[in-house]
């Protein structure tokens, strides 16, 4: 067996996660894949600068609806976190979790947890929206993509981004 095809499959498998997520959600700005961490890092933007309590009181509402998320599911997740840096006239908000106890639907959730709480300022890029069909092929392939990363280890940092219309995957 040749491992060398075999890490650049794992890679692939990597890669069309991110591309995956970023498709079906518009709303993720950016998104990373540590590896040596096994945690994936979902960054959403904020148009505007939210101060320390406005962040907090986000921040409760997010993560106390992933735990209950999880505790219903029945899931002890190791990484649920949520951090914020201010940049210009944005803020950068990134929820940290872990890949061996995160589905799919906890993606959606997230997503839609953030159109609730900061619809009207959360920086979306404009597509095509994608038919009913589309949308749930790939919630599939992420779901799918999701299992591989799991039992497979991989030692690629990734970093997937979008930029006019294109969604960019980088390595480190």
């Amino acid at each position: 067996m040749d491992f060398r095809y075999k890490g650049k499959e794992d890679v692939t498998n990597s890669v069309s996660l991110l591309i995956s997520i970023l498709i079906r959600h518009p709303e993720v700005a950016k998104i990373n894949l540590d590896p040596e961490k096994q945690v994936l890092r979902f960054t959403f933007i904020y148009s505007g600068r939210l101060d320390s309590s406005e962040m907090n009181l986000l921040k409760g509402k997010i993560v106390t609806s992933i735990e209950v998320y999880n505790a219903l599911e029945g899931k002890d997740p190791q990484v649920v976190q949520l951090d914020y840096k201010i940049t210009d006239n944005l803020t950068m908000i990134e929820i940290q979790r872990d890949v061996d106890t995160l589905v799919q639907e906890e993606i959606a959730l997230m997503v839609e947890l953030f159109r609730h709480y900061i619809n009207n300022k959360l920086v979306t890029e404009e597509n095509d929206p994608l038919v009913d069909e589309d949308l749930l092929v790939q919630e599939e392939l992420i779901e799918h993509m999701l299992e591989i990363v799991k039992s497979k280890s991989e030692d690629k940092r990734l970093y997937a981004f979008r930029d006019e219309g294109r969604v960019l995957v980088f390595n480190k």
